[in-house]
């Protein structure tokens, strides 16, 4: 267990505040040029494509934190309203709604379905922003932690990266593959930044700047097999974010519900490496993303690497955004 002053000399080594001016909100996707953009690109022989998100519904993995809910889906308007409406909808003049839809179904074969979520940006998978961790009340770059309000983050929220596209190289780091594990990696064992280089080495893969690293810990296909999202599973250990900054990951993601090992490392500290991605170094996190088919064909061919293709949602003042990532190999 390592100490808080240690945790501090670590986050100090890794800190990229001022690297590209003090006004970045950006961080590490600075990493992505656009010539790393071309490569990414150059990287597709087959036209083979694997989304990576999983499903958004009421049988996700959010239900056993209460501060989150899984998403709910309703339909604002459907074929019962369209029949009913075309027939009684003229008499219900003081409904509005009633009257205005009534003359969509009127005396026309027009019909339409309409239908909305509610959900946190965060329900499944998808992108941390820059601002969703804070320490000492300041954000990435030295940003005020008190720029994001009620109102949403002036600093650092996603809608700001939207413009980057988060589009690169990916790389995946098969952990489970690697350990032998039959279905994904327990509790009590993370993943350290000496097991991530034995990784790149086994597969014979280079990891690069401006690369986004996936890392597979088989967590979501054993949550598709139990349904209990509450079970947790080995994650990056907190070490690992000077592993990612000395290799000038743009950003990383995982098949797990949040990256890192939910066991610290660090004490009095809760995921020690989300303070040091997101606040020092200015690296975004990806949780929740579905890597079984990638990682299987991966195995067969022996390239690990693709085009990732992943931008999120450009929610004003977000801390976090949906995404349905694509690789393409």
């Amino acid at each position: 267990m390592a100490s808080l002053t240690e945790f501090r000399k670590v986050a100090r080594q890794v800190c990229n505040w001022g690297r590209w001016g003090d006004a970045d909100e950006l961080g590490t996707l600075n990493f992505i040029t656009a010539e790393k953009v071309a490569e990414a690109a150059s990287l597709v022989k087959h036209g083979k494509v694997f989304p990576l998100g999983v499903d958004f519904g009421s049988g996700g993995p959010q239900g056993a934190f209460q501060f989150r809910h899984n998403p709910m889906h309703v339909m604002t308007v459907d074929g019962g309203d369209a029949s009913t409406l075309a027939r009684y909808g003229p008499r219900w003049a003081r409904n509005s709604v009633a009257q205005q839809l009534s003359g969509y179904f009127e005396d026309n074969p027009f019909r339409f379905n309409d239908d909305m979520i509610i959900m946190p940006l965060q329900a499944a998978t998808q992108w941390d922003a820059l601002s969703h961790v804070y320490y000492d009340d300041q954000l990435y770059n030295g940003f005020p932690a008190s720029s994001v309000t009620s109102f949403g983050a002036y600093h650092c929220g996603i809608d700001k990266v939207d413009g980057k596209g988060i589009t690169s190289r990916g790389v995946l780091l098969d952990l489970v593959r690697h350990r032998g594990a039959e279905t994904f990696l327990e509790l009590g064992n993370p993943i350290s930044p000496e097991e991530l280089d034995q990784v790149v080495r086994a597969q014979g893969v280079k990891v690069e700047r401006g690369d986004i690293v996936l890392i597979r810990t088989g967590w979501w296909a054993r949550f598709l097999s139990t349904g209990d999202g509450s079970e947790l599973g080995s994650g990056l250990d907190w070490r690992c974010a000077a592993w990612l900054y000395d290799h000038d990951i743009a950003a990383v993601a995982a098949d797990n519900l949040m990256v890192e090992d939910p066991l610290s490392g660090v004490e009095g500290t809760f995921l020690p490496m989300h303070m040091l991605c997101l606040r020092d170094m200015g690296l975004m996190l990806g949780e929740y993303w579905d890597l079984t088919a990638l990682a299987e064909d991966c195995a067969a061919d022996g390239v690990y690497e693709f085009q990732l293709v992943a931008p999120p949602l450009r929610v004003i003042g977000a801390v976090g955004s949906p995404v349905n990532p694509i690789a393409i190999k």
